[in-house]
């Protein structure tokens, strides 16, 4: 497969990506925190080449970020009051709300009833979301190797294996979002990452 790099400060870049999301195959993108690689999240035949792209266990689930609170229902079930106080102060930011998923979201992004979902803080990643719809995104990278800050880093490890990779310069952020399961509302932390531990005791216990 061959790989074409182009600048996401293009017009055309941004058209092609959309396209080339629209066609069922996958595109690499920088994020707030790190280049993620994303696909549409209701076709079944996208999300395989996003594992097989990466090398990635089908066992393990598969994040969805949005681009606008609107785009939650599309996705989710519902958004339980330990989620909504976390989006209200840290979207568009690092965090990801494991909240229930709608039935309609496919069982390869998460074999249970949960679905990981994020608003990133990244003018590229924005504009994608807000004009394609919710991705099932993951870090671009092979499974088990660096994070890629970068779309070097991203060439370096998925050339030959993605059609498309938009350049959007450094990630600003280089920490992996922080994971909250808010399936109810006595929540947990399930991996620290740009928010602390302190930042989200502090809005779900401002009392202690």
């Amino acid at each position: 497969m061959e790989t074409t790099v182009l600048s996401a400060g293009e017009e055309t870049s941004i058209q092609r990506a959309l396209d080339t999301l629209k066609a069922g195959d996958v595109v690499a993108f920088p994020t707030d925190t790190i280049y993620g690689v994303g696909v549409d999240p209701f076709n079944i035949s996208a999300i395989i080449k996003l594992f097989e792209a990466k090398g990635r266990d089908y066992n393990k689930a598969i994040a969805i970020l949005i681009g606008d609170i609107k785009q939650v229902e599309m996705v989710a079930e519902k958004i339980t009051e330990s989620a909504r106080k976390l989006i209200e102060n840290y979207w568009p930011g690092g965090l990801t709300v494991i909240v229930p998923k709608l039935k309609t979201i496919p069982d390869l992004l998460s074999a249970n009833q949960s679905i990981g979902l994020r608003m990133p803080d990244h003018p590229v990643c924005l504009r994608l979301l807000n004009e394609f719809g919710p991705l099932a995104t993951s870090s671009a990278n092979i499974s088990g190797k660096q994070n890629p800050l970068s779309s070097r880093e991203v060439i370096g490890q998925l050339t030959g294996r993605i059609p498309l990779i938009l350049d959007g310069g450094d990630c600003p952020g280089g920490i992996p979002s922080t994971v909250v399961d808010c399936m109810n509302d006595d929540s947990r932390i399930l991996r620290q990452g740009t928010i602390t531990v302190q930042q989200i005791e502090a809005v779900l216990h401002p009392e202690s």
